[in-house]
């Protein structure tokens, strides 16, 4: 796409918009995967059976001596007496904390979390003020996620919705299968991250390690710092007045804004070589791989 003026972007439709960054050409089977999203819908599409909350009612969870299984047990038992707000001190490491979320909540952990922390969750905005282990909101549905400090591999696998924040770097295979969302780092990432990606979008403030982006089907990846290499199909892309503009709100609105803006970064895309993979022939694949 060319580029476009501020002036250009202001006058655009919300639809001329998401054309222009190519979120509706793409056909898969036949069929198209843009899902219209309407600010104005009277509609709260929550689950049935989810508890009304309220965000000023606070509690805190001392789970020092507390098993994962008894922490996530007392935080649905609380959600059911109306508190939106939970607090949970003395995590120490313990994994799965937090799973299985799925209505609104603001949950702050006080420390650091293992594996699998947040995971499979659909409408929480968490806080954590630590570090986090392997799989942090793996298979993340919509909410936010804030870690504070770094995190392990495999950081929002198969993310579907969302935003998920890290504040310094990540390990390897960063948004593995991620198949929407948003994925921000504030430091580095390691090798293949964005591996076989299928939607969505992944910023890196820092580096980013080997093979970034390999088998990627669709998304993209923005870098500001040094890329290691590239994976297989994935190539750079020009980075667009619109792209610009939607790293600068994200950025900004994370208190992730580098000092000297965001014209650095570099674009990632899919080269789309794989799409019709299945159909190459044996010698046509060894050129590609």
């Amino acid at each position: 796409m060319a580029s476009v003026s501020d002036a250009e972007l202001k006058e655009m439709t919300q639809d001329e918009r998401a054309r222009a960054l190519g979120m509706t050409t793409e056909q898969l089977t036949g069929q198209s995967m843009y899902i219209e999203f309407d600010p104005d819908a009277t509609d709260r599409f929550t689950y049935p059976w989810a508890p009304e909350v309220d965000f000023n009612k606070r509690t805190e969870i001392d789970t020092d001596t507390m098993t994962s299984t008894e922490v996530n047990s007392k935080i649905r038992a609380l959600m059911a007496e109306g508190y939106g707000t939970i607090v949970l001190k003395n995590p120490r490491g313990k994994h799965s904390l937090g799973v299985g979320i799925l209505s609104r909540l603001n949950l702050i952990i006080e420390g650091s979390t293992g594996y699998f922390g947040v995971g499979l969750i659909d409408g929480p905005n968490v806080r954590i003020s630590g570090r986090v282990g392997w799989s942090c909101a793996e298979n993340m549905m919509s909410g936010t996620v804030m870690i504070e400090k770094n995190a392990g591999s495999t950081f929002g696998a198969a993310m579907r919705g969302g935003d998920l924040v890290c504040r310094g770097s990540v390990g390897s295979r960063t948004g593995i299968d991620q198949k929407g969302g948003t994925i921000i780092v504030g430091g580095d990432t390691g090798a293949l991250s964005g591996f076989m990606m299928q939607r969505g979008r992944m910023v890196v403030c820092g580096n980013a390690g080997k093979n970034l982006g390999d088998s990627m089907y669709d998304g993209t990846i923005y870098v500001g710092g040094e890329i290691k290499s590239l994976g297989v199909d994935a190539v750079t892309a020009e980075l667009t007045e619109l792209d610009k503009a939607w790293l600068t709100r994200k950025l900004t609105q994370y208190g992730l804004m580098p000092d000297k803006g965001v014209d650095h970064f570099t674009k990632i895309v899919a080269g789309k070589q794989l799409w019709n993979y299945d159909n190459l022939e044996p010698n046509e694949k060894k050129l590609i791989l």
